[in-house]
């Protein structure tokens, strides 16, 4: 734990807890490492009783959620706030306890709260941004990209990467549907004289990924196959443009952190929530609706990670200032 003495940013110790769902998971390594500490990664999993009481019962026991408490613990997900509390209180509040996306509980039982902005929790204590936390920063895509510029050397300019998210409870993402984006990929390809870097996600499945890879044969094109390392970082650092499918925030999120030109790529489905997100970023000027064009426009990156970050140093700092918080 921090002492009066101690530099915060030479001795953070933090944990990133999630019920290991990977996008709750980027969230809160993101903040983490933008404050330079290196993530102790816990994945909690209460039985059934206890995810039904979650966010307002107890912690279910878990050997790995012990002492000595980290000094910052970011969570989300609503199977982890039981254990934010409990660290909370186990700390005496010497740990800075940081909630991401919606508690589903007062906003008083964490230091920080982070919820986008069509959440309606709001209070002194919390951020919130259009865009998530992520784990993107401009080093590390650069530095990326550059470590993958001759693998991609081949392909036509522009480059277009393609994000490509899968089914979920709000949208689909059949056969039908990648056959369709392939073939508007392909068409696209041909019509503006561009490259393609496509990247699927976990989600889109080995059989999606297949087929898009079937159907963009012939055309500049490269897409990851899932296997190995996943290029994502450097596809997003080698862009020019993306087309990105509207089934999932963070890629579009993520994507709005370059300033690059985003079209939104429809999928069926939706939920009102998505929708108020994405006509968001359309009226903010990141993001078009795919149309089959290709215009070039700029707008201010989007970057929730350094504005949370931010609030997290200065609670840090708050608890530096006060001996009594430390002791």
């Amino acid at each position: 734990m921090l002492t009066r003495t101690d530099d915060p940013l030479d001795y953070l110790t933090g944990w990133a807890l999630t019920a290991g769902g990977s996008g709750h998971e980027v969230q809160c390594v993101g903040i983490l490492e933008a404050l330079g500490i290196s993530p102790e990664i816990k994945r909690v999993a209460p039985g059934r009783i206890f995810r039904s009481l979650a966010p307002w019962g107890p912690a279910a026991p878990d050997g790995s959620i012990a002492p000595p408490w980290p000094d910052v613990l970011v969570v989300s997900g609503r199977q982890s706030i039981p254990y934010a509390r409990m660290i909370r209180r186990r700390s005496g509040g010497r740990t800075v306890v940081v909630a991401l996306q919606s508690p589903g509980a007062p906003a008083n039982w964490f230091d920080l709260v982070w919820v986008p902005e069509h959440d309606r929790l709001r209070g002194d204590n919390v951020i919130a941004t259009l865009t998530s936390p992520h784990r993107l920063t401009r080093q590390r895509l650069a530095a990326e990209a550059a470590a993958h510029a001759d693998g991609v050397a081949h392909l036509p300019r522009p480059l277009v990467t393609v994000l490509v998210g899968g089914a979920s409870g709000a949208y689909t993402f059949h056969s039908k549907e990648a056959r369709r984006l392939a073939d508007d990929l392909a068409t696209y390809a041909r019509r503006h004289g561009c490259g393609m870097l496509v990247t699927p996600s976990r989600r889109t499945g080995h059989g999606k990924v297949a087929i898009l890879k079937e159907r963009l044969a012939g055309t500049p094109a490269v897409v990851w196959d899932l296997a190995g390392e996943n290029p994502y970082f450097a596809y997003m650092g080698l862009a020019d443009a993306f087309i990105v499918t509207c089934d999932s925030v963070n890629m579009l999120g993520e994507a709005a952190f370059t300033g690059k030109p985003i079209y939104a790529y429809r999928l069926p489905g939706g939920t009102s929530k998505f929708a108020q997100f994405q006509e968001d970023l359309v009226e903010y000027g990141a993001v078009r609706w795919f149309d089959g064009g290709f215009d070039r426009w700029t707008y201010a990156p989007l970057d929730a990670t350094t504005r949370v970050a931010d609030a997290v140093r200065q609670l840090l700092a708050s608890r530096l200032r006060h001996p009594q918080i430390a002791e």
